[in-house]
């Protein structure tokens, strides 16, 4: 689900985001998968695309829980330390405890598959880049 995080004011938009994130709420079986694992998937998505950004496209790991704190953090370090110091920077790239999600309007939700020439790159990219 897409939608928005990170912030603390009621009610973000698209046109009025306010100082939230926009976000994918990604539901997972930690007896199928681990968080850690979700988030280096994550990291792959990310990693050539660390340029400096406004609050709304920044690149953010919510956690739940001190465990996931921990993972979060670690994997957020690791892909600054992979950046060549040209770009990333911890305002950017931040692992932060979940706030609120709200769920983004409907005309964002399954972007990509209604907006065809977009998904056809972005396609392009998951595969190009595993």
């Amino acid at each position: 689900m897409v939608g928005y995080c990170g912030g603390m004011e009621d009610n973000p938009t698209y046109k009025n985001i306010l100082d939230y994130t926009e976000a994918i709420l990604v539901e997972f079986d930690p007896n199928v998968v681990g968080y850690h694992d979700v988030l280096m998937e994550w990291s792959k998505i990310i990693s050539d695309k660390l340029n400096p950004s406004p609050r709304q496209y920044r690149f953010a790991a919510w956690y739940l829980n001190d465990r996931q704190q921990e993972i979060a953090k670690k994997v957020v370090t690791e892909i600054l330390e992979k950046d060549d110091g040209s770009s990333a920077d911890a305002s950017y790239v931040v692992a932060e405890a979940a706030t609120r999600f709200y769920r983004a309007e409907e005309y964002h939700q399954h972007f990509l598959t209604s907006n065809a020439a977009r998904m056809k790159c972005f396609f392009q990219y998951i595969l190009a880049g595993t």
